[in-house]
């Protein structure tokens, strides 16, 4: 299974998470084994609104073969986009998790819950992050 996280540069799993999923530098792609262990990680740069707004990552992400994204926040026409490219969508507390290792711990232990639409930024700052 692979899973990503929105990361400040330089990425990695000692990286700090991004705060905006859609502004974020990069992400960071983990690829996990049967048993929940870690076989590789990867960066992906993240293509930014004006290469073709907040779908950009969604586009990135699946054609990577990503299967699930654990963010802080997001709003409601990427997260239709992940639903329709059948990426599930995780919610991790920035003040539980800082790392992309740590949301990984999480992750693994099904710690995370899956955002559902009423949770999305509504672009007035009523985000989750």
């Amino acid at each position: 299974m692979k899973i990503a996280v929105p990361t400040n540069n330089p990425g990695g799993l000692d990286a700090e998470r991004s705060d905006h999923f859609g502004h974020c530098d990069l992400f960071t792609v983990i690829s996990l084994e049967p048993g929940s262990t870690v076989a590789e990680v990867a960066t992906i740069e993240n293509g930014g609104h004006e290469a073709g707004g907040c779908m950009t990552p969604v586009k990135l992400l699946s054609d990577a073969g990503v299967q699930a994204i654990v963010v802080g926040g997001m709003g409601a026409r990427p997260m239709q986009g992940f639903s329709q490219a059948g990426i599930d969508v995780y919610f991790a507390d920035r003040t539980v998790a800082v790392t992309v290792k740590s949301v990984v711990e999480l992750f693994v232990e099904d710690k995370l819950p899956k955002m559902h639409a009423t949770q999305v930024c509504k672009g007035s700052g009523n985000c989750q992050h």
